[in-house]
């Protein structure tokens, strides 16, 4: 009889034990992703901080207005060959990026899509150095292109041209195949329905995809040390032979600088890099909570 008890006893303590170590697991979890969520949020916010009280400081009409001389002047060069690389990135990787995530997301067991994807995550791993460095060599010396807009677009395209595609791709697999089912009852082909049907719907992710693009793409400096080199001066419009400034390279270069001047241009050149990246991904996220609203 003592034994029938105490193996009842030992049965019915096992359930308290599992809640009590679950318990025990879910209390050390939460303790531990707090405490990271709480490092990350203070490096963060030192980050901004200081980029932001520095930039602010170093900021002045001519930083807008005059374009770099020397060690100091303003930045008017840099931001104009940071527009210009970035909208030809966009140029070249958007259309490429969409296509090839129309392609992965509606033949997804084929031998190309499951190439596609391949390459994308290859892509997304392959230091960015690396691709300057292939830039360079096939561009800027095989090609004869010398340091240029194009030879740095394209490398801009190249690091940005996976994230547009891996975010085309997850984006038209959320759409309801109810609306396909609709679309081909009416009598709809299969082009009207992933251009007129999906496309749209799936518009406000694939958007995201490309901003989050374009705000990785603006704050790259290796590659275009390799491809777009740096020039003092406005770009002549010229697509090759043809050097162009940056900001990043202004943060690179003029915050080892002995001097005052070049120091306030790193700063102000940071802040702006900063700031376009943060209200790229402000809108990025305004856009997705207002699609999840819908």
């Amino acid at each position: 009889m003592s034994t029938i008890a105490t193996t009842l006893e030992r049965t019915l303590s096992k359930p308290r034990q599992v809640r009590l170590s679950r318990r025990i697991g879910s209390l050390v979890g939460w303790t531990l992703t707090g405490a990271c969520m709480l490092v990350l949020s203070v490096l963060m916010v030192w980050i901004l901080v200081v980029v932001f009280m520095r930039g602010v400081g170093a900021l002045k009409l001519s930083t807008f207005t005059t374009i770099t001389q020397g060690n100091g002047g303003g930045l008017l060069n840099a931001i104009e060959g940071t527009l210009v690389l970035s909208a030809g990135a966009l140029l070249l990787a958007v259309p490429f990026g969409v296509a090839s995530g129309i392609y992965s997301s509606e033949y997804p067991n084929s031998p190309w899509s499951r190439t596609i994807r391949f390459l994308a995550d290859v892509l997304v791993g392959v230091p960015s150095i690396v691709v300057g460095y292939f830039g360079y060599v096939g561009m800027v010396q095989w090609l004869g292109w010398s340091f240029s807009v194009a030879a740095g677009s394209i490398s801009l395209a190249i690091i940005s041209l996976p994230y547009i595609c891996r975010t085309t791709e997850l984006a038209l697999r959320q759409v309801p195949n109810d609306l396909r089912d609709a679309a081909y009852s009416l009598g709809a082909n299969e082009r009207r329905v992933v251009l007129g049907v999906c496309l749209p719907v799936a518009m406000p992710s694939i958007l995201t995809g490309v901003l989050l693009a374009l705000a990785v793409s603006v704050g790259e400096t290796a590659p275009l040390l390799y491809t777009a080199g740096w020039s003092n001066f406005m770009w002549d419009g010229r697509l090759t032979h043809s050097p162009v400034g940056y900001l990043t390279y202004a943060i690179w270069t003029f915050i080892n600088e002995p001097f005052a001047s070049a120091n306030k241009l790193a700063y102000a050149a940071a802040f702006l890099v900063t700031g376009f990246v943060l209200i790229i991904n402000v809108f990025a996220r305004f856009v997705l909570e207002r699609r999840a609203r819908r």
